[in-house]
């Protein structure tokens, strides 16, 4: 109980805090898009592929992969782990298959029935097979049988293991086992339809990671039937070949599928071509379409994947979730390639005439103070909110997906809307004249100390600039906006090659910049250009006429990335337009960075442009 005095006590340290935020400023909530900022889940040390369900009570069961070595080690195995408060605290770890030097088990599923039953779905080395008929030794944690548990208990417990039938087909006859071993892995979401449930995997001709193609297990009484023996299989498409394009190369990898309607199916995978590819299915699985680019729209621009697990999975309001990194780098996350898998961005597809057409992305992950990006994630609903799980192989943690950018994405559909929120400085006709000169709006420093008190690593502000403009000249180096001082503190948005738009900022001791793809700016046409410098993210993107740059086919990389710690780059006077050839038809500062989906909407606001299917 409180006395007298321990009440003055408590109301004068809060009096004291709330004089010091004053002071100091409120410190804002760390950024939910930061995967530092996660609840971290229980490993041993390798850590990949958590699959989360929910269960009635509202306990999440997760089953992912572990082991004390790195990934592929000997001792590698599938578990499971509980939480009960949506994430944030974790049970202890449950052995769905044991460690067993010889014998791996890698790369669950989960499902979850009706009935409350959870499945585990992993590959299983049944056979011990750990080398090449040559006696080469080789990693085994992608081989052997298709094998599931199931646990009735939430993942406390687990039944014993049951084996699927994966038929021969003509993958496995090619590879150095004749078949006699197969080689596979899955990373999915088991798409659930109709009272049936179908999930992908990968094939492959030839150890280790070479002629890939997708497979489909699918069965139309796993939900509902209790006897694990009586539960019907299906290895789909049917014939001898897989899902591939032949034009696409050796690696076709990473499969996974969601359901249209009826028993249409919809599925992406990665390649090493610098996209993702996606096929349809009319027919429950069966047959499927040949393999295209996956794309924002049909014959539209491609969707640039490294060679990185593309993610989708569809919501409960029906429409669907596109996980992947918008860059067209072709390997891994490491070698010369480095940072391919960090950013992480999110579209929203919807289907229209029975093909998925995509938002522009988001932002919806990163990783402070290095290269290595988080991948293989996984989506969990429930209580309103919305989650993601992924994996930095080391660590896997959850986060809660920032609140309003779902809904901002499925908006991108409507007829858009000018953002109020930050805006301090909107200048039109007569203010926008060439040569006019306002006070520069004080921005927040992108980093650094503000105000005598430390950022934290994801405490930084950013900044949006957003233009309206037609040209006379493509020439290069015309000014729309500059707030620089003598001494280079400020930014400027200028014209940059071959009809671009080049932003620079700088804090008088260091400085970035980016510019946004070329070809987008003609002469003599009213174009809407949006620059953003996302200080969280360290990210800077374009978005010109309501598309955001990914780089077109000159670049890898339409974003770019910024150092940690700038400091004040706000600049005094705003200089409009002193030498440009050209008009400006307004000007918009926000000190904050816009969403992508802000940047469509307030493109769509001042031209009155429209959405696809409207």
């Amino acid at each position: 109980m409180l006395t007298v005095r321990d009440s003055v006590l408590v109301v004068s340290l809060g009096v004291i805090g709330l004089c010091l935020t004053g002071i100091l400023g409120a410190a804002p909530a760390p950024d939910p898009r930061n995967f530092g900022n996660g609840w971290l889940l229980p490993d041993e040390n390798y850590c990949d592929q958590p699959r989360i369900v929910v269960a009635r009570d509202g306990t999440w069961v997760c089953v992912l992969t572990t082991g004390k070595g790195e990934e592929g080690a000997p001792g590698q195995h599938v578990v499971s782990a509980s939480s009960a408060d949506q994430g944030r605290t974790w049970s202890g770890l449950v052995d769905v298959e044991p460690a067993d030097p010889d014998r791996t088990s890698a790369y669950a599923l989960a499902l979850i029935t009706p009935g409350d039953r959870v499945y585990a779905f992993y590959c299983y080395n049944g056979d011990g097979i750990r080398s090449l008929p040559d006696g080469t030794r080789i990693r085994d944690d992608m081989q052997g049988w298709l094998c599931f548990r199931y646990s009735d208990d939430r993942g406390r417990s687990w039944s014993e293991r049951h084996r699927i039938p994966l038929r021969v087909t003509a993958a496995d006859r090619r590879n150095q086992w004749g078949g006699r071993l197969q080689l596979w892995w899955a990373i999915g979401t088991p798409a659930v339809f109709e009272g049936r449930m179908i999930f992908g995997f990968t094939k492959l001709g030839r150890y280790i990671l070479e002629e890939g193609e997708g497979w489909f297990c699918r069965s139309d009484n796993v939900l509902v039937e209790r006897d694990p023996g009586k539960i019907d299989w299906q290895i789909l498409p049917e014939g001898d070949q897989g899902v591939r394009n032949p034009a696409f190369g050796s690696v076709q990898e990473e499969f996974d599928v969601v359901h249209l309607r009826g028993e249409e199916l919809f599925c992406v995978y990665r390649t090493a071509r610098g996209h993702a590819a996606s096929a349809y299915s009319r027919d429950g699985g069966r047959t499927w379409s040949q393999p295209d680019q996956l794309r924002y729209a049909p014959g539209g621009r491609p969707i640039k994947q490294p060679r990185a697990c593309p993610k989708i999975w569809k919501t409960r309001n029906g429409r669907f979730l596109l996980w992947f990194h918008n860059n067209s780098t072709t390997t891994y996350n490491n070698g010369p390639n480095a940072g391919s898998r960090n950013v992480a961005w999110l579209s929203a597809g919807r289907e229209v005439n029975g093909f998925v057409q995509w938002t522009e992305p988001e932002i919806v992950a990163y990783v402070e103070g290095g290269l290595e990006g988080c991948s293989y994630p996984d989506l969990v609903e429930d209580g309103g909110k919305v989650f993601i799980c992924a994996t930095q192989k080391t660590e896997a943690r959850v986060f809660e997906v920032q609140p309003g950018l779902l809904e901002a994405l499925w908006a991108q559909d409507g007829p858009g809307a000018i953002a109020s929120n930050g805006l301090v400085l909107s200048l039109e006709g007569e203010a926008c004249r060439s040569g006019a000169v306002v006070k520069a709006p004080r921005l927040e420093p992108l980093g650094g100390e503000p105000q005598g008190r430390r950022l934290r690593p994801d405490e930084g502000k950013g900044f949006t600039v957003d233009v309206a403009l037609r040209l006379h000249s493509l020439a290069p180096d015309q000014t729309l906006l500059d707030t620089r001082d003598r001494a280079g503190r400020g930014y400027r948005l200028k014209t940059g090659d071959g009809g671009s738009v080049w932003l620079e900022f700088c804090d008088g001791w260091q400085a970035a910049g980016w510019e946004s793809d070329r070809g987008l700016l003609g002469t003599n046409q009213l174009h809407h250009v949006v620059a953003t410098v996302d200080g969280r993210a360290r990210v800077i993107t374009f978005v010109v006429d309501g598309k955001l740059c990914d780089g077109g086919s000159e670049r890898q990389f339409g974003f770019g990335r910024f150092g940690p710690n700038f400091k004040q780059i706000s600049g005094d006077r705003l200089r409009v337009a002193p030498d440009l050839k050209g008009e400006l038809h307004h000007v918009r500062l926000y000190n904050r960075a816009l969403w992508t989906s802000e940047a469509v909407g307030n493109f769509k606001a001042s031209t009155g442009a429209r959405g696809p299917g409207e």
